[in-house]
């Protein structure tokens, strides 16, 4: 057997899987971020990651039933900045990827001093609020006393793994969205840009996501239930474990990620370096990737549930019968902000066309829409940037029900493939973990439907789409006046 736990916004999984791929067991445990300002988005690293993973991993081996267990990987929300002691123990709470965007004043700062354009370059990635580097930067102005204290960098997967084994390590991928710290091209830490950032600061060690970096000790043994000298991978940030879960890997392969966030990540043999896009080491050492990140897909779909006491279900059966266009509605989904293409921090989500005949269906329908209009964005950067994707996988919570993938195939005019289980980046842990030990995974989840785009709905939403992309620039500065006052009027 083989173990796969994944940290992430909303809600932590773990599957207990056999060398074929066929999953035993399942085990959630729902958790929630903590937004104590404007801007500011964090994690407890000990009563959400550590005690969701060691509540699900004694589930999982549980249900083994003695049966041996292999190995273990993980994963995780990241980019993220936990300051970490020199035993591993968190000294404030993490603070998590591009959607904390409390560090714009040091992306500035940074800009100034590296130059735009060296740091993209060198690194792969602008500086953006997706960047560990502006963050510590900002640890290091803002808390003092914490970083005075701080030995340690760690994500939520480099956390478990350092509490697991002992080991301070960290992945190629995640260091390469340590922005401005990792230098893309020599695949190791850019130790004069490091320094500059992080005075003093030692940097984990380097390894593959597959690679075994330490065995589990008996200390954290009785604290999981895991048994003792388990193996236990590198891991990675979860939208790269689930691509690799869902069989995303040769050239050109794009996965859509729907969940809290919309994610895509697309496999790439040169790196393309785009200043609207995050360019990284792929999950092994002979690949790269091109990724993409919306700042709120399913979030906003959840507000929306929340707002009209409606569930899912209904809400979807009721968009399900709503024309392409929303009966002439246009959002802008950019309710906390957006990541790429945009790199605005301070877009204000729009709705458009409001009259006093639309009902939560139309609404429902246009977030929808709004949320694939921006996956199309994402896609034609990608594009532009030389790398068009040549196969799309869809993948997360959102795929269940059917009416948001046709939706964004309609609105792409691309197919999309399912696979057989979307259970997320679990998966794909697990999948790493039957690597690191040698396992033909070849066979494991394998494509089962495809979504074909409708051609006249395609041709009705690429109206649609060209005033999807003015609306930006029409309501950019009202935005902007607006994301100061809601940040003024949270500080009084």
């Amino acid at each position: 057997m083989l173990l796969g736990i994944d940290i992430g916004t909303s809600g932590s999984k773990g599957v207990l899987v056999d060398h074929t791929g066929l999953v035993a067991m399942r085990a959630e445990r729902p958790h929630r971020v903590s937004t104590p300002r404007p801007g500011w988005v964090e994690h407890d690293a000990e009563t959400v990651w550590w005690a969701d993973f060691a509540a699900i991993a004694r589930e999982l081996v549980a249900a083994a039933d003695g049966e041996p267990i292999d190995a273990l990987a993980v994963s995780g929300i990241g980019p993220c900045l936990l300051p970490a002691d020199a035993d591993g123990n968190p000294l404030r709470p993490a603070i998590l990827y591009g959607v904390d965007t409390r560090a714009s004043v040091e992306i500035e700062e940074l800009d100034a001093e590296l130059g735009a354009h060296t740091v993209l370059e060198r690194c792969g990635s602008p500086l953006t609020s997706q960047a560990v580097g502006p963050k510590l930067r900002w640890l290091i102005r803002h808390e003092p006393r914490v970083w005075q204290s701080t030995r340690m960098l760690l994500m939520a997967h480099t956390f478990l793994v350092h509490r697991l084994t002992g080991r301070y390590v960290l992945d190629h991928q995640s260091a390469s969205q340590c922005v401005p710290m990792y230098d893309l091209m020599a695949r190791d830490w850019a130790t004069d840009w490091a320094e500059s950032v992080a005075p003093g600061l030692r940097l984990p060690e380097l390894a593959w996501p597959t690679e075994i970096v330490g065995h589990v000790t008996p200390e954290a043994a009785a604290a999981t239930g895991l048994p003792a000298g388990l193996p236990v991978t590198t891991g990675t940030i979860d939208a790269w474990a689930e691509a690799v879960g869902v069989g995303v890997r040769a050239p050109g392969d794009c996965m859509i990620m729907y969940g809290t966030t919309m994610f895509l990540t697309q496999v790439l043999t040169t790196p393309r370096p785009q200043p609207g896009l995050w360019t990284t080491c792929g999950t092994w050492p002979a690949t790269y990737t091109s990724a993409a990140g919306m700042a709120t897909s399913g979030a906003i779909t959840d507000w929306l549930r929340t707002l009209t006491g409606s569930d899912f279900t209904d809400l979807l059966d009721e968009a399900a019968h709503v024309p392409p266009g929303s009966r002439g509605l246009l959002v802008l989904p950019y309710f906390a902000g957006e990541r790429t293409p945009l790199f605005d921090p301070n877009a204000r989500g729009v709705i458009a066309g409001l009259t006093l005949t639309h009902q939560r269906a139309d609404l429902y329908r246009a977030v929808l829409e709004g949320i694939g209009y921006g996956v199309r964005h994402n896609l034609e950067v990608m594009s532009a940037a030389g790398a068009p994707a040549t196969r799309l996988v869809a993948v997360g919570g959102g795929t269940k029900g059917g009416l948001w993938t046709r939706i964004v195939s309609d609105i792409t005019g691309l197919p999309q493939q399912l696979p057989a289980d979307t259970v997320g980046a679990a998966l794909g842990d697990a999948l790493l973990a039957a690597e690191s030990q040698g396992i033909d995974t070849s066979a494991w989840n394998p494509i089962i439907t495809t979504i074909d785009p409708d051609p006249l709905h395609t041709a009705r939403y690429d109206s649609y789409y060209r005033h999807y992309r003015s609306l930006y620039d029409a309501t950019k500065s009202t935005a902007h006046f607006l994301a100061r006052e809601q940040h003024r009027a949270a500080m009084m």
